[in-house]
């Protein structure tokens, strides 16, 4: 990838007068237009599954957490003990 610091003045680093680098600069430019940019971003296709998958669960997690708190403002949840403890264990045990 090559920087171009158009606001540089005197001698470019290459040891060319400006006025060279400036043409060569201007037909890059004009060649970039012409051919579109040369910059270019490629994503994998796991990215893009990974992106759905996060999307899908957060609708999955908004409709579990609406019917979460419909049954405790009901009075009708009933949270399992056993399985928020071996939920706690088992955390604490993968961090070790």
């Amino acid at each position: 990838m090559k920087i171009y610091d158009r606001n540089l003045t005197g001698t470019a680093e290459s040891g060319r007068p400006q006025e060279t680098q400036k043409a060569e600069d201007s037909r890059e430019t004009r060649s970039t237009a012409a051919h579109g940019s040369r910059d270019r971003v490629e994503f994998s296709g796991a990215l893009g599954a990974l992106a759905r998958a996060v999307s899908t669960d957060q609708s999955g997690r908004s409709s579990r957490i609406a019917a979460l708190s419909a049954q405790v403002q009901s009075g009708t949840y009933q949270p399992d003990a056993a399985a928020i403890s071996r939920g706690i264990v088992d955390e604490g045990l993968a961090r070790v």
